[in-house]
């Protein structure tokens, strides 16, 4: 079985992981504490702490409260010293949440056990639980989203706790934490480690727990997977609907048994890593991928239990077959309009001839009319004659609603960004189509469109989706903000996202992080300083559309990396918006081509 979309994507998980959760929370959270405290701002080092020299630093900590108990606090609070340099630091909690030292004195002597990151993830709660519920192992490593000290946008944040007694008995959690956006091999086995403990102590109770967004089990890119020993995948929180199936025959995207090789690694070893070949969300050409499986047994059934992760520097395939970009695609969509309006549907055989243009490797053409029809598809004809006007994917996401609104819109054509399986395969991944509406020489009118798996993001691709957003703000102004929030809609999607702000930079719509609505980002400045929001904003203003760059940490990645941004200015009554989104362009593009060049010009000009 063809296997090219992700058994353990990261996916959703960074669309559900990474901020896709995002939301205001109740109570004790992090924008309410640390933002407006202001914290003393500490500049943040280039040379990352690593997991294994964190871990020690704690375990030191420790061990001075173990020998000297409260004495220690006042040295553990020393500036400069090895507890506490730049944004790396001490922290001490006792059992009940009260914290006794911060690098923030204000949170010092005050019991923050409701802290919640900005998607409500219980901080203190899931510190305390990562040191406390396994007896037998008194640390662990916890995940959430926190601000660099003296920042506003928060980055994931990994920090290692440990259970220790101090001489007078009392019992404290020591820890420190890192800004680390990417899943180490530490953090793996860590959260390996405690899912097999969950499971041999509550069995498939257990499995509940796996699937929490606010729990310590989904954490950046990474989710618990669970296989019976026959191949039966009952956990995967990525896509659930995949629960129950036997995926034993399961190959990755090179051809191997990846789903027997988890089960003879568990039987055989009790734990390890097993190494596939896997694309990452947005690419097209397999990463290596590794996860690490465990063992768990309860009342005599035996489970499979583990996580994958792309490392560091993972070694890539070959791409063996060359991606259609985005305004490649959006060409061969109208040509096709072009023949179906002079041939009708003589034109179909032609479309579904193997290797032609119309149909090569996975993109083909499909063909609806406009009341939800299928009236031809290039891969699978056994999908015609289907009303499919209501199909939602994994997630809910109405694509055939989308397709159909995309198609009679006042521009007859647009995107739509859903969860579908490549020929062949059973596991959704991201898929992009371009539709246009056409009207056959009967008088009858279609749409004709075709997709991209996994598609990555380009210029003309951004600025398509900016112009779309920016004509709904034009005509509807703020009523059309629930629409670009939408993580259903048209507007959201992978790590793309639409954001709006006012004309001083103050955030309206940010479905990615909506915990930033209401703050003003007019000064907030990149990894390296860059003022970035207020050249784009001085240039929309200016221009009327502009393009920007900068650095930033693309989810799952730890090295700043390019960010390329287009804004535009656009007037509601007396208002005036700024109207933006931007991607990350991926390491094997260097430069944009001609081709996309062109597209690009003649897009910014509609």
């Amino acid at each position: 079985m063809k296997a090219t979309s992700c058994l353990f994507l990261a996916v959703c998980a960074v669309y559900i992981l990474h901020n896709a959760h995002g939301q205001h929370v109740n109570g004790n959270s992090l924008a309410g504490t640390f933002s407006e405290r202001k914290a003393p701002v500490a500049v943040q080092s280039d040379v990352q702490v690593s997991t294994r020299q964190l871990a020690a630093l704690v375990k030191d900590a420790s061990m001075l409260v173990s020998k000297d108990g409260e004495k220690a606090f006042a040295e553990l609070r020393t500036p400069g010293s090895r507890w506490r340099q730049g944004e790396t630091y001490i922290f001490v909690l006792d059992t009940k949440g009260n914290m006794l030292v911060h690098a923030d004195p204000g949170m010092e002597n005050k019991n923050q056990l409701d802290l919640k990151d900005v998607n409500g993830k219980p901080i203190i709660r899931g510190l305390i639980k990562a040191a406390t519920a396994i007896p037998e192992k008194p640390e662990g490593w916890y995940h959430y989203e926190w601000p660099v000290p003296g920042g506003l946008l928060p980055r994931w944040k990994s920090s290692f706790v440990q259970l220790v007694k101090a001489p007078g008995g009392k019992s404290y959690i020591v820890g420190s934490g890192m800004y680390n956006d990417r899943m180490e091999k530490e953090f793996v086995v860590d959260l390996v480690k405690s899912a097999q403990a969950e499971i041999e102590k509550h069995g498939k109770a257990a499995f509940k727990t796996f699937h929490d967004p606010a729990g310590p089990y989904l954490a950046k890119d990474a989710y618990i997977f669970v296989f019976t020993m026959e191949g039966v995948e009952v956990v995967n929180p990525a896509f659930p609907t995949v629960e129950g199936n036997n995926n034993f025959d399961m190959k990755d995207a090179q051809g191997k048994y990846l789903v027997r090789e988890i089960i003879k690694t568990v039987q055989t070893s009790d734990s390890g890593w097993v190494d596939y070949m896997w694309p990452k969300p947005g690419e097209s050409v397999p990463t290596q991928k590794s996860a690490y499986v465990r063992k768990a047994t309860f009342e005599g059934e035996t489970f499979g239990v583990g996580c994958g992760v792309y490392l560091a520097d993972a070694p890539k395939a070959v791409e063996k077959t060359k991606k259609l970009t985005a305004p490649e695609l959006m060409t061969l969509v109208r040509d096709a309009a072009s023949e179906l309006e002079k041939r009708g549907v003589k034109a179909f055989p032609d479309f579904r001839k193997k290797g032609s243009r119309w149909f090569s490797n996975d993109t083909y053409l499909f063909v609806w009319s406009l009341d939800g029809t299928r009236a031809f598809h290039g891969a699978d004809a056994s999908l015609e004659g289907k009303k499919i006007d209501g199909t939602t994917d994994v997630h809910g996401r109405p694509y055939g609603k989308l397709f159909i609104e995309a198609a009679k819109s006042t521009k007859g054509e647009g995107w739509v960004h859903y969860m579908f399986p490549e020929p062949g395969d059973i596991f959704p991944t991201w898929k992009s189509s371009f539709v246009k509406r056409v009207k056959l020489p009967d008088g009858k009118q279609y749409l004709v469109g075709s997709g991209i798996y996994n598609m990555q993001m380009d210029k003309a691709f951004i600025i398509d989706l900016v112009n779309h957003a920016a004509s709904l703000v034009q005509e509807k102004g703020e009523a059309s903000f629930d629409e670009l929030r939408d993580k259903k809609g048209s507007f959201y999607f992978m790590d793309t996202y639409v954001f709006v702000e006012d004309s001083k930079g103050m955030i309206l719509v940010h479905p990615a992080q909506p915990s930033l609505e209401g703050k003003n980002m007019y000064n907030e400045k990149d990894v390296k300083g860059k003022s970035f929001v207020r050249e784009y904003t001085e240039a929309a203003l200016k221009k009327g559309s502009a393009w920007t760059d900068y650095y930033w940490y693309k989810p799952g990645d730890n090295t700043p990396t390019q960010k390329y941004t287009y804004v535009r200015k656009v007037q509601h009554g007396s208002k005036t918006y700024i109207v933006g989104a931007g991607y990350y362009q991926p390491d094997n593009v260097k430069k944009t081509s001609q081709a996309q060049k062109t597209s690009s010009r003649s897009l910014e000009k509609k």
